[in-house]
């Protein structure tokens, strides 16, 4: 996972340290040794994550947070204050500025990388629904409105799994400051049952229980559909830190060490309902309100309508991060001779069927388009090229390894697709002209002898492509 990392800190072997830690493992390091120029530096350029120094002259770390989060361009860069400072009031202040965590130095490296790389990839996933928001806004169909600290945390629906009654009791108490409603189990097993049919907006999730592997639970928890979304919370002990990285890798969103402090435990709660409802309210109203204007009523992916806007944010984003971004054309091969054999109720089955292959095959924040008629747009963001030209074959041999069931007499029809691609590294060029450089790709796809990937510069990628007459 490639990211931009700001470092801001006033003591310039702190940054050096950080900055040779951060490199050492792949991330594009930016620096600053001042709170007023990490916020010009966060404004301009665009980082993923913020690691933010607390004790410095001038604006302190607190203050830099604030303006950082109350600024509607940098609100939903993630913020890790790092800090000599050990005590829970000072954490709790930093939590209640909206940052996301709270490191001691010295820093220790596994905690480090692993939130690190946690915080971005949650970012990775708010920074689409929130250019996805930004799109329906221009096109009229919705109101863009606030960021995650104006959302209410109060009333939220929480899922506590300890079995130490004594801990268990403080956690509820605790929280029902906010009026929670709050349900405490002693096991695991209890824990996945209520998940099952409850919507939760946290779970808490004890590591050190007696009978289970915490890590585990946490795992099983985010493989099941209906707490995948739902933030956890890890609790554990010093000691846990290699097994809490491990969380944080396998998507738990936060931790807290033992002995809790209530309102360290409250405010890191109160930032995940709080992401948590804003992203869920991106979402929904997203949904409902572009699922008629944007969409395509036949296989439900988005229109030429919503692509032609979207793309245009997307381009322009990968320019400001200095990104690589892949756009492909799909075309699926002999479509006419498919409607002319069978009819358009098959051609319309195949079109579902492709649309759903296609989309599994994606990550979560990655765009399928219906162009029109057998015509499909997908767009990679921030993807190197190893990885895209593992995409584009997953997604032919997605399509052409297994037969696709129809109501024709055959009940399976073989279907293939022609695939063209470009990768745009930075550079800063029009929808028009991305689209016609996969264009030309999927042309020579097809000229090619279809069932084939072509991307821009490098020519056919296919291995073991079969021609197709």
């Amino acid at each position: 996972m490639t990211a931009r990392v700001l470092v801001v800190d006033d003591i310039l072997p702190n940054v050096k340290l950080l900055e040779a830690k951060l490199s050492g493992e792949y991330f594009d390091v930016i620096t600053a040794t001042s709170g007023t120029e990490g916020l010009e530096k966060a404004r301009s350029q665009t980082p993923d994550i913020v690691l933010l120094d607390v004790m410095m002259p001038g604006m302190d770390g607190f203050e830099v947070c604030e303006h950082l989060k109350n600024d509607p361009a940098t609100a939903h860069i993630p913020v890790v204050m790092v800090t000599a400072l050990t005590d829970a009031t000072d954490r709790v202040r930093g939590l209640e500025a909206g940052a996301d965590d709270f490191l001691s130095k010295p820093v220790n490296d596994v905690a480090l990388m692993a939130r690190v790389r946690s915080l971005v990839r949650l970012k990775m996933t708010v920074d689409e629904w929130r250019i996805r928001e930004n799109t329906a806004t221009q096109l009229g169909v919705m109101q863009g409105k606030g960021t995650f600290m104006a959302e209410s945390p109060e009333k939220a629906r929480v899922l506590v799994i300890e079995d130490k009654p004594f801990e268990s009791e403080k956690f509820v108490e605790t929280l029902k400051r906010d009026d929670d409603d709050i349900m405490a189990v002693r096991n695991g097993e209890q824990g996945i049952a209520l998940g099952h049919i409850n919507d939760f907006d946290i779970i808490i999730v004890s590591l050190n229980l007696a009978s289970e592997d915490g890590l585990r639970l946490c795992s099983h928890l985010r493989s099941n559909e209906r707490t995948r979304a739902v933030p956890i919370l890890m609790i554990g002990e010093e000691t846990d830190m290699p097994r809490i990285a491990q969380g944080l890798e396998i998507g738990a969103h936060d931790y807290i060490l033992r002995p809790v402090d209530r309102n360290e435990l409250l405010a890191r709660v109160r930032t995940q309902i709080r992401r948590k409802r804003y992203q869920d309210r991106l979402r929904n109203n997203y949904e409902q309100s572009l699922s008629m204007a944007l969409t395509d009523s036949l296989t439900g992916l988005f229109n030429r309508r919503y692509l032609m806007v979207h793309l245009e944010k997307l381009l322009k984003k990968n320019v400001e991060a200095r990104k690589t971004m892949c756009v492909m054309t799909l075309d699926i091969d002999h479509f006419k001779k498919i409607n002319d054999s069978y009819g358009h109720g098959v051609g319309d089955e195949v079109l579902k069927t492709f649309s759903e292959r296609t989309a599994q095959r994606l990550r979560g924040f990655d765009l399928v388009t219906r162009m029109g008629g057998e015509e499909f747009v997908v767009i990679l963001p921030d993807i190197n090229h190893d990885m895209a030209v593992q995409v584009a074959e997953r997604l032919r041999k997605g399509i052409g390894d297994t037969l696709f069931k129809v109501s024709a007499p055959e009940g399976e029809i073989p279907v293939t697709v022609s695939i063209g691609a470009v990768l745009i590294q930075g550079e800063d060029i029009t929808v028009e002209e991305a689209l016609r450089r996969s264009d030309d790709e999927l042309y020579r796809a097809k000229e090619g002898g279809r069932n084939r990937c072509y991307f821009a510069g490098e020519g056919l990628i296919t291995k073991d492509a079969a021609a197709a007459s």
